[in-house]
């Protein structure tokens, strides 16, 4: 056959410039009579005629048999193409494997093919690494030591391997596309769905039944002590999850044994140490006693001392918070008696409010040691509900409303503040506590800063003043009952705020911190727990 076949710039393009072997292959004489140059370089000859000189006639390594040469030249005369995968052989150099293409050529009645080889060896090579890495893959699961247990996110198990089955109990191969809660005990089947559904939520590697036992369910309904640890992994997309387990039998009976013979071990020293107690009995006794009796001697001394500062302290803030709001009330109403014209309607109006004044007054010092009162016995809870701040700060600023100063003003600054799950009581309760604080002790015509920020489930929550401080020596004390600092004993209060402000943040989980300086103000701050939404 002529090389000039189909000769044209197009070929010249499609076959001699083609970077994989182009070759045009006589089909009555059994050889090649047009190779392209990339074809001859692949097959490792210096040049085409070197080829066409080969006696060999075959590019495969093995050669193929007379008959099956007749099937394939029959098939691509019937069906014009077949492709097919060999490995093919250099004339100098290492063989290679490739995708043989031959297309059926017919010229002046003459049947040629076109035979386009396509380089597949680094392919070949690396699917027999990929089979080579599944069957280790395989073998390592199916011959290892433990149960293993693949299951999707539906809990249909989709591998198992031979350790798995003899566990619990069924044949070979059979447990592909059991339910995962079969190899569960009964009783808490609906327990482990809900567990499988928050795994599948927020998976992660760990072991499962942290400080408790485990039991798995054999196909016979028997159950064994079992350990067991999760991983996962994502495949097109899908979670599946390995499931290691381990049959701990030998294990909890070895733990019972030892148990046994630590019990029998503890009984002969406990025979021993009462041998031992019975000879020093009466002396221990005794000394017992005397221990006893000091103690109690010394905690009556404590008590005794507190009872007696706490009476003092008592005695002072009652003289001073009790009378001057009776002798406001007594005062007002001896003058409401002399108002009884109705054009002195406005002296009495502005008597009565000082009345409710004074008599609310009272009733927040009761209130103040009723809640003391309740703290102590234990007899105060929390009891959380959704919180929103900015209305509870709304609603204390309304209870500390009466005692802003003329020109007062409070600035909020609440930046990512999250709803609470918290006692609403309570914490309001804090914060007019804290806003009244910084109302009484500070000037008129002064600031009050209210920030709030939440953070990692925590909220942070401040209240600075400009008033007139407190002491480095003071603030030791402040959080004590009764307490008063000392430029601020001339004003009203009973010493229990601060107190009872701690001792509710205990309730709530949080602390309380104070910073003040004398003349220049100061910052309460508390932190809470944002708690737990899961009810909302």
């Amino acid at each position: 056959m002529p090389t000039t076949l189909y000769r044209n710039p197009l070929t010249d393009i499609l076959f001699e410039q083609s970077r994989e072997f182009m070759g045009i292959y006589h089909v009555e004489h059994g050889w090649f009579t047009h190779v392209n140059t990339a074809g001859y370089q692949l097959l490792g000859y210096p040049s085409a005629q070197a080829l066409y000189d080969d006696p060999v006639h075959t590019l495969r390594t093995q050669q193929m048999t007379p008959a099956e040469w007749d099937g394939l030249r029959e098939r691509v005369l019937r069906d014009g193409h077949y492709e097919f995968e060999a490995e093919m052989r250099r004339h100098a150099g290492p063989p290679f494997w490739a995708t043989v293409e031959l297309t059926l050529l017919t010229v002046d009645r003459q049947h040629y093919f076109l035979v386009r080889l396509t380089n597949t060896d680094r392919l070949h090579t690396a699917e027999h690494r990929l089979v080579q890495s599944v069957e280790q893959f395989e073998a390592v699961v199916s011959h290892a030591t433990i149960g293993i247990v693949m299951c999707n996110q539906a809990g249909a198990i989709v591998l198992a391997n031979n350790k798995a089955h003899a566990l619990f109990g069924y044949p070979d191969h059979s447990l592909v596309g059991v339910r995962i809660e079969a190899l569960v005990p009964t009783a808490v089947r609906g327990y482990h769905e809900q567990l499988r559904a928050s795994f599948n939520a927020h998976p992660a590697a760990r072991a499962m039944g942290h400080n408790r036992d485990l039991l798995a369910h054999r196909r016979d309904g028997s159950e064994f002590p079992v350990e067991v640890s999760l991983s996962y992994f994502h495949l097109d997309e899908e979670l599946f999850v390995v499931a290691y387990v381990i049959d701990i039998t030998f294990k909890k009976d070895a733990e019972r044994e030892l148990r046994a013979q630590h019990q029998r071990v503890a009984r002969l020293n406990a025979e021993l140490e009462q041998k031992v107690a019975d000879r020093t009995h009466a002396l221990e006794t005794t000394l017992a006693q005397l221990e006893l009796r000091s103690q109690e001697l010394s905690q009556a001394l404590a008590a005794e001392r507190e009872l007696g500062e706490l009476k003092s302290r008592f005695v002072s803030m009652a003289s001073h918070e009790f009378r001057t709001p009776l002798t406001g009330v007594l005062t007002s109403a001896a003058l409401i008696e002399k108002y009884t014209g109705a054009e002195q309607q406005d002296k009495r109006q502005r008597h009565l409010e000082r009345i409710r004044t004074s008599v609310k007054h009272l009733t927040d010092i009761l209130e103040e040691f009723l809640s003391v009162g309740k703290i102590e016995e234990g007899r105060l809870e929390a009891h959380p509900t959704r919180v929103e701040l900015p209305t509870l700060l709304s609603e204390a600023l309304q209870e500390a409303e009466g005692l802003r100063k003329p020109g007062q003003r409070v600035e909020q600054d609440f930046r990512a503040v999250e709803p609470l799950w918290q006692d609403a009581s309570l914490l309001r309760k804090v914060l007019v506590n804290l806003l009244g604080n910084a109302f009484k002790y500070s000037p008129d015509n002064t600031a009050v800063a209210v920030r709030a920020t939440t953070q990692d489930q925590w909220l942070t929550l401040s209240v600075q003043d400009q008033g007139i401080g407190i002491s480095a020596e003071d603030q030791e004390h402040l959080f004590e009952r009764f307490f008063r600092a000392r430029n601020a004993a001339n004003l009203p209060g009973t010493g229990l705020g601060l107190y009872i402000v701690a001792r509710y943040l205990e309730l709530l989980g949080g602390t309380v911190k104070l910073q003040s300086e004398l003349g220049r103000g100061t910052t309460v701050t508390i932190t809470l727990p944002c708690g737990n939404h899961s009810a909302d």
